[in-house]
């Protein structure tokens, strides 16, 4: 019998995530079926419960919903309880298991696809919300030299140095404390791209070969991304890896069997300019 997945969200017409498990199925052999549910702000828990109740085996959850997939887990991860969110859940009996895969796929995407090793290099994080929480212990097991959190309001990410403490030494504060600072890696975890807008970064900010990486995907060249290109930055990634690695890792979660991700990301990329 096909076992039945879906993504859950609201709004859900613009996902990738039915179009990236057809692909990876098709290519394992997998007997799968994965459709998208646009779940009502206000009914998320029930969707959930009637998918299962129909049999469902897992889903990815996107937005708003992250944080509710957390909660409703019987058994988060370690992943998804730091970061307070999940993206992905499984479903055994009564059991429901909760993952959040973004940060994996973050780094899988960083160092695999795109050549960069996180260990030892001085990587930094704008932004202090959901997005960057995922981020940071997968990150922070890579080993770099430098682990840096900016928000435009420093107390927020001053919080999320408090509450990984026990897992990583962060480097937090505003934006203001980024002059005369250098980074290898430069990830924009924040939703200012999405409105058009730049942000408040110094001169000087990206070493020699650093990598800017913008977690928003399909837009061409979000303004981060220009600011870097500007800054003389030449290697410039946006968030489609990740979307397809966090994809792959739920994947195997769900499957016991990792898909091949590169063929997927060339199909969706759009060009950088």
């Amino acid at each position: 019998m096909t076992d039945r997945y879906a993504v859950i969200g609201h709004p859900i017409s613009h996902s990738k995530s039915p179009q990236i498990h057809a692909a990876f199925a098709q290519a394992t052999g997998q007997d799968l079926s994965y459709t998208a549910i646009e779940a009502p702000l206000d009914g998320f828990a029930a969707t959930v419960q009637a998918f299962r109740h129909e049999g469902g085996r897992g889903a990815n959850v996107t937005l708003p919903f992250k944080m509710q997939a957390c909660e409703l887990a019987t058994h988060p991860s370690e992943a998804a309880r730091l970061a307070g969110a999940a993206n992905a859940l499984k479903f055994e009996g009564e059991r429901v298991y909760a993952e959040n895969f973004d940060g994996i796929g973050l780094v899988n995407d960083i160092q695999r696809n795109l050549g960069h090793a996180l260990q030892g290099k001085r990587v930094l994080l704008l932004g202090a919300g959901g997005a960057t929480r995922g981020a940071l212990l997968p990150i922070a097991q890579q080993g770099p030299a430098v682990l840096a959190v900016v928000n435009r309001t420093a107390d927020k990410a001053h919080a999320l140095g408090r509450d990984f403490a026990a897992h990583a030494m962060l480097q937090t504060g505003g934006y203001d404390d980024l002059e005369g600072e250098t980074f290898d890696v430069v990830i924009n975890a924040t939703s200012a791209g999405l409105a058009g807008e730049a942000l408040p970064l110094p001169a000087g900010l990206f070493a020699s070969g650093a990598l800017a990486y913008d977690m928003v995907y399909g837009k061409g060249l979000p303004p981060f991304l220009r600011q870097a290109q500007a800054a003389g930055v030449t290697a410039l990634a946006d968030g489609v890896g990740m979307l397809v690695e966090q994809a792959a890792e739920a994947f195997l979660w769900w499957r016991g069997v990792r898909p091949a991700t590169r063929e997927v990301i060339a199909r969706l990329s759009v060009p950088l300019v």
